[in-house]
């Protein structure tokens, strides 16, 4: 039988090195995960309906939910794929070592129905010939008496065979799997164990979705709810329309996308493209480019070493160790940056505060073109650690402000620093290698726990 699930909403969050707080990241909406589908019949004619059935029976307890179960078997071969559609009904997927292809049918009505006979033998599974494996139909007859109807399909695969399940209503749980996966639920959860393979993972509705390690390519889409994986091998889209995602690595091209939450990834082992309309963006290690916008919310990056491009409307930017240039924009918020020893083709770096402090340590033999400038300069100015021996200068500006300026070319110039606020200071930090190192695995060591946390909080957490 389906395992239950439970959900628990608390997790306290820190952001210890942003100069915002992201407390309640991935706060989520409560999940429960039912073991069956039901749907509700309204009163029609009656049709007859053949069950294919090796077992059924109607419990006669007057307390108890009338049930009735069958069960059947198709021989298949290995490394073939199981085609599945059922308008209805949760669905379970084991493995084992044989060559066939079992199911087990569990249906319940409501103990007050007053046919509940014929509502039970309303459901028929049946195979119909396929060229690359196993199909199956699941069919409730359209002609019924009033009643609900909850309906789990338990299957049992050969342990290398690939899937195309399809339900309208209900919750798809599965073991490891191997292959190519195909799973999409039109109302429901998707929860599955290691994908050796590639995985297309659709819950229409706004389900959650949930799948450990997959070694391939994973494409996951949810009307609204929150997205968590493991490792994926391959590249990955994962795409939600209000909830959060977390991953804990991707080995090639990422795209995360959410209309409403909040990102959070450890690895990212190629290029990234980030984005959320209203949430927070943490990113661990990045190796290739990094491309991250949110419209209400802060980014993090702890280590980007190929380029990064990180926008946010509302909100702070903090980069520990940036090995590549950095694009960096916020509306309100400030932006802090860590430059260990850019390359010489590394390529400028542009960072920009509409309302914040601008915070840059740079190393000691840094070889750096410096161009900054403070809007409101009657206000806000520089903070400059003597280390850096760099020019401050004064400009009145058309509209009667006093603009402040500093520039200089350290260790004999390089790449240039653009450096922009309106209202905020600009402050130049010696940096500490071992202090950079020790923040860089902290703040490392800090997001794994964090999402740790996420996974039995937030996601699902299995009970037995």
């Amino acid at each position: 039988m389906p395992r239950s699930w439970r959900f628990s909403g608390r997790l306290p969050f820190a952001f210890p090195y942003i100069g915002f707080s992201v407390a309640a990241l991935f706060a989520a909406a409560a999940l429960f995960l039912p073991s069956r589908a039901s749907a509700r019949h309204p009163d029609k004619a009656e049709q007859s309906a053949a069950p294919q059935s090796t077992n059924s029976q109607v419990s006669p307890a007057a307390k108890a939910r009338p049930s009735r179960d069958f069960s059947g078997s198709v021989r298949t071969q290995y490394a073939a794929r199981l085609h599945l559609r059922t308008d209805l009904g949760s669905i379970v997927i084991h493995t084992h070592d044989s060559p066939t292809v079992d199911y087990h049918v569990h249906l319940e009505t409501d103990s007050t129905a007053r046919d509940a006979d014929r509502l039970l033998k309303s459901y028929s599974l049946r195979s119909v010939p396929a060229t690359d494996g196993v199909t199956l139909v699941g069919i409730t007859s359209t002609r019924l008496p009033a009643g609900r109807l909850w309906v789990t399909l338990e299957l049992t695969v050969p342990r290398n065979y690939s899937v195309d399940v399809s339900t309208g209503v209900g919750n798809i749980t599965a073991d490891d799997l191997s292959g190519r996966q195909t799973l999409l639920t039109q109302g429901g959860n998707i929860i599955t164990g290691n994908i050796n393979g590639s995985a297309h993972l659709t819950a229409v509705a706004g389900g959650h979705i949930s799948v450990k390690n997959v070694t391939g390519e994973l494409v996951a889409e949810t009307g609204g709810g929150h997205i968590t994986t493991g490792a994926i091998g391959g590249s990955a889209y994962l795409h939600t329309h209000g909830g959060h995602i977390r991953v804990d690595s991707i080995g090639g091209s990422a795209r995360l996308v959410t209309d409403g939450g909040n990102i959070a990834l450890e690895h990212a082992g190629a290029d990234l493209y980030a984005e959320t309309a209203g949430g927070q963006i943490q990113v661990g290690e990045a190796a290739g480019l990094v491309r991250a916008k949110t419209d209400g919310g802060g980014i993090r990056v702890v280590r980007s070493a190929g380029p990064a491009n990180l926008q946010t409307a509302d909100g702070s930017i903090y980069v520990t160790q940036a090995d590549d240039s950095v694009k960096a924009s916020t509306g309100t918020g400030g932006i802090t940056a860590w430059f260990v020893s850019p390359g010489k083709d590394s390529g400028d770096c542009d960072l920009q505060s509409g309302k914040g402090d601008i915070v840059v340590y740079l190393g000691k033999k840094t070889p750096v073109t410096v161009d900054a400038q403070v809007q409101m300069g009657q206000t806000h100015g520089f903070i400059i650690d003597p280390a850096f021996p760099l020019a401050v200068h004064y400009d009145d500006g058309a509209s009667g402000g006093r603009i402040a300026y500093a520039d200089g070319a350290l260790n004999g110039g390089g790449e240039v620093l653009h450096l922009r606020t309106v209202a905020g200071n600009i402050r130049f930090v010696l940096g500490d290698t071992d202090q950079q190192m020790q923040m860089y695995r902290q703040q490392m060591e800090g997001l794994q726990k964090q999402l740790e946390a996420l996974e039995q909080r937030v996601f699902l957490s299995p009970q037995r």
